[in-house]
C-alpha cells in the first residue's frame, strides 16, 4: 500500500493554536480538491499531528477523539476515506506529568508515520509526507518517505540537515497532489524553489 501523510494545523486545516472545537476547523484552501486528487491515485490518506496541547494543559486528551470525528465528516464530505488519524500529545516541557517527557512520536521524530506504516502495511518509499515546516519533512524522511514541504509561511527557524531537505517545496495542498501524480507519471516539475529550502 501506498499512503500520504498530512500534517493538521497549517497544512490540510486552517491553523488555530492548540485547537479542539470542531466548530472551527477548516480546511485550507483548496485541500478538499487535494485530498480528491490523492485518493484518485490510489493513496491512503493519513493524517499525523503533534498536540502539544494535551502535555500543556490546554485540554484533555479524549478531546482528541471529537476532532477524529470532525475530520472523518470533513473527509467524508469529499467522499474520501480518512485511513488514520495518529497524534502525539507529549512536549517536554509540558505541565501535565504524565504527557511532559520525551517521546519518539513528536515529529521530527518519526513515531507516529512508523507506527502508522506497521499499522496499514504501508511501503514508504511509495508514500509521501506533506507538511508545513521542516519537523514533518524530517519525519517523513526518517520514515524513509518522499518529502513535500508547504511554503505557507509557517516555518521560522528553518534549521537545516540531512533529513530536512524536502523532495519538493510546493505553495499549498493543491500543488502538492499535483506534484505527487506528475511524480506517478515519471514527471518531473518545479512548482516552487524557496530562497530557504
Amino acid at each position: 500500500m501506498k499512503a500520504v501523510f498530512l500534517d493538521k494545523d497549517g497544512t490540510l486545516l486552517e491553523n488555530v493554536p492548540h485547537n479542539v472545537d470542531p466548530e472551527l476547523m477548516r480546511f485550507t484552501p483548496n485541500a478538499g480538491r487535494a485530498l480528491r486528487r490523492l485518493h484518485a491515485l490510489g493513496y491512503a490518506l493519513i493524517v499525523v499531528s503533534n498536540q502539544p496541547g494535551v502535555a500543556l494543559g490546554r485540554f484533555e486528551v479524549g478531546a482528541l477523539r471529537a476532532v477524529e470525528r470532525r475530520l472523518r465528516d470533513m473527509f467524508a464530505g469529499e467522499e474520501v476515506p480518512l485511513a488514520g488519524f495518529y497524534y502525539c500529545p507529549h512536549h517536554p516541557h509540558g505541565c501535565v506529568a504524565r504527557y511532559a517527557v520525551a517521546c519518539r512520536c513528536r515529529k521530527p521524530a518519526p513515531g507516529l508515520l512508523l507506527s502508522a506504516l506497521t499499522i496499514h502495511d504501508v511501503t514508504p518509499h511509495r508514500s509521501w509526507m506533506i507538511g508545513d515546516i521542516l519537523d514533518d519533512v524530517e519525519a517523513g524522511a526518517r520514515a524513509g518517505c518522499r518529502t513535500l514541504l508547504l511554503d505557507a509561511g509557517n516555518e521560522t527557524e528553518w534549521r537545516h540537515g540531512v533529513f530536512r531537505r524536502p523532495t519538493e517545496v510546493v505553495p499549498d495542498l493543491l500543488a502538492a497532489a499535483r506534484y505527487v501524480a506528475s511524480a506517478e507519471r515519471g514527471l518531473t516539475f518545479n512548482f516552487l524553489r524557496s530562497a530557504h529550502a
